[in-house]
């Protein structure tokens, strides 16, 4: 551990004691005592198509009319010849951001970050995150920014008040976690993931000082990734430069490291449990935990959550002398209208009542979503009573939203759709979307699941829905063993509804094939559908299958 001149290590508070520290000499991760070969899982974006039998080689397998589109190869050796396609159909040149070359050196400083702590592994702190903004000027003081945490549809949310923003002319630094297929997804500016060599550039810039925060960390803790990955968005907002941020909290709220930034507009989605390793199983320690985000001045916009849990979420509101809007009260859904592609909505505003609104998105929830998304926009410009958004630039800037692995479909016949729901509250929403808007014949779910999830709690909530399941695992070394998975299937529709494959690929085609098969002749064959989901792994892996460019 690098010390000063009279033997005493730098203090992360004091960044005067930093002086003398060699910028290349801290100690990496993976020879401290807290190493744990377990946890140091390697991130999916570079396990692409995922499955045991790797790459997207299979992909022709799943039928003439899937989604097609370019797939990133991250995998290649470095002496092979690529003919990596953009949209155009043209070849990708070296030398462009996102070309091979920076791909490969995007690689390359995923396997150096990766050396670190992942999500998966946890020290609630503010300190070194704290002293790497000190060190980097503070970007994240640069810059409005509205903040967002809970259990579910943090990531909508996001995308929503992202494409509202913009709308609105303000160019936007979007911050999320986890990414789907590729990590660049977690920085987006102007609505788009970084490039390759942008990410890869952000990295070089802050390392040497991430490399000072981790010799003087006391503990003798070095910075994990996602503390690693806050400070490179925070950098490339500041360098944009961006009118407003748009930050996803990671896990909980107030320890999490995006929380380092002051919201002006503090968003509080639904809250229920999960994390249950980090937050525990109580759902207002949870709350607690979240409300975090809310600070003193700011505007505190909470969507519908249990009382007790709005309880916990108001008092802290009261403690840092925060504004409050609440869904259900100061805004909220008025009526809403399954449409074809998505739903129309009837919304209530802080500033009024906003009425044609097209949501090309599914489901009660994420009608929900875009209230509470709208109301933290109205928030940020000072929206109030007779003080109104542009209509129609909220109804163009809803037109456009997307939201990646939130039931997109990525095949037409039979529809194949895929949902990150990963946890009983994520698919409990999405179980009752799919028997509100949608009339499948049958419906087969695939379903992939981290170990420390609760597998049974999302089984139980996706049973009354669908007719069968293959179970299977993602690439990720954390995924729940398949035999595990199996038991807990069965004990839930039974043995004779319930198949096991033993990687994602294959258990899609044989849901493929059961939607397809009939025992009844006279049964006709359309109609039919499969759900891909479970996890964010797992979504994301399937739309790399399919061919579906990151987003």
């Amino acid at each position: 551990m690098p010390q000063d001149e009279t033997g005493r290590k730098p203090d992360l508070s004091d960044l005067d004691s930093f002086a003398g520290v060699d910028e290349l000499g801290a100690q990496g991760y993976e020879d401290s005592d807290d190493h744990d070969p377990e946890l140091d899982a390697r991130d999916t974006a570079f396990d692409v198509g995922g499955g045991s039998r790797g790459g997207i080689g299979g992909v022709g397998q799943l039928g003439d009319n899937l989604a097609t589109g370019p797939v990133p190869d991250l995998s290649v050796p470095e002496d092979a010849e690529l003919h990596e396609l953009d949209d155009q159909g043209e070849p990708e040149a070296y030398g462009s951001p996102d070309g091979p070359e920076a791909r490969r050196e995007l690689m390359a400083v995923e396997a150096e970050l990766n050396q670190r702590w992942p999500e998966t592994k946890i020290q609630p702190s503010l300190t070194r995150i704290s002293a790497l903004t000190q060190l980097l000027g503070e970007p994240n003081h640069g810059y409005p920014v509205l903040h967002i945490a809970g259990t579910n549809g943090k990531g909508s949310t996001a995308r929503m008040i992202d494409s509202l923003l913009t709308r609105m002319g303000l160019r936007v630094g979007r911050y999320t976690s986890p990414h789907l297929q590729l990590v660049t997804e977690r920085i987006a500016l102007d609505g788009r993931p970084i490039s390759a060599a942008r990410y890869a550039e952000l990295w070089h810039d802050i390392a040497p000082y991430v490399a000072m925060v981790d010799g003087a960390a006391a503990d003798g803790v070095a910075m994990s990734k996602f503390e690693i990955l806050t400070g490179m968005a925070f950098a490339a907002f500041a360098d944009a430069p961006v009118e407003a941020a748009v930050l996803e909290a990671g896990l909980g709220g107030a320890w999490d490291a995006t929380n380092v930034a002051d919201a002006d507009v503090a968003v509080i989605t639904p809250i229920g449990i999960d994390h249950v390793e980090y937050l525990g199983p109580d759902i207002l320690g949870a709350a607690r935990e979240k409300a975090g985000i809310i600070k003193a001045g700011s505007v505190a916009v909470i969507g519908e959550q249990d009382p007790e849990v709005q309880k916990v979420l108001l008092e802290r509101a009261v403690e840092v002398d925060a504004a409050v809007a609440r869904a259900g009260s100061e805004f909220g859904v008025l009526e809403r209208e399954i449409a074809v592609g998505g739903q129309m909505l009837k919304l209530q505003g802080l500033g009024g009542v906003y009425e044609q609104i097209f949501l090309p998105l599914h489901g009660a929830h994420q009608a929900a979503n875009a209230a509470l998304a709208l109301a933290a926009v109205e928030a940020f410009f000072g929206a109030g009573k007779d003080k109104q958004l542009v209509v129609e630039a909220v109804r163009e800037a809803f037109a456009e939203v997307e939201t990646p692995g939130r039931l997109e479909r990525v095949r037409a016949a039979p529809a194949v759709m895929i949902d990150a729901a990963h946890n009983p509250h994520g698919a409990r929403a999405l179980a009752a979307t799919v028997a509100e808007e949608f009339a499948f014949r049958r419906l087969v779910a695939v379903v992939g699941v981290m170990a420390e999830k609760d597998a049974h709690g999302i089984l139980d909530a996706l049973e009354p829905v669908v007719s069968d399941i293959v179970v299977t695992r993602n690439s990720s070394p954390r995924s729940m063993p398949l035999e595990e998975l199996n038991q807990l299937a069965i004990s839930v529709f039974g043995e004779d509804r319930v198949v096991a494959e033993t990687d994602l690929e294959t258990a899609i085609e044989t849901a493929i094939a059961l939607v397809e098969t009939s025992d009844d002749p006279e049964e006709p064959l359309a109609g039919g559908g499969v759900l891909v989901t479970g996890s964010v792994v797992t979504a994301g892996e399937t739309r790399t299958l399919f061919g579906k460019e990151p987003a």
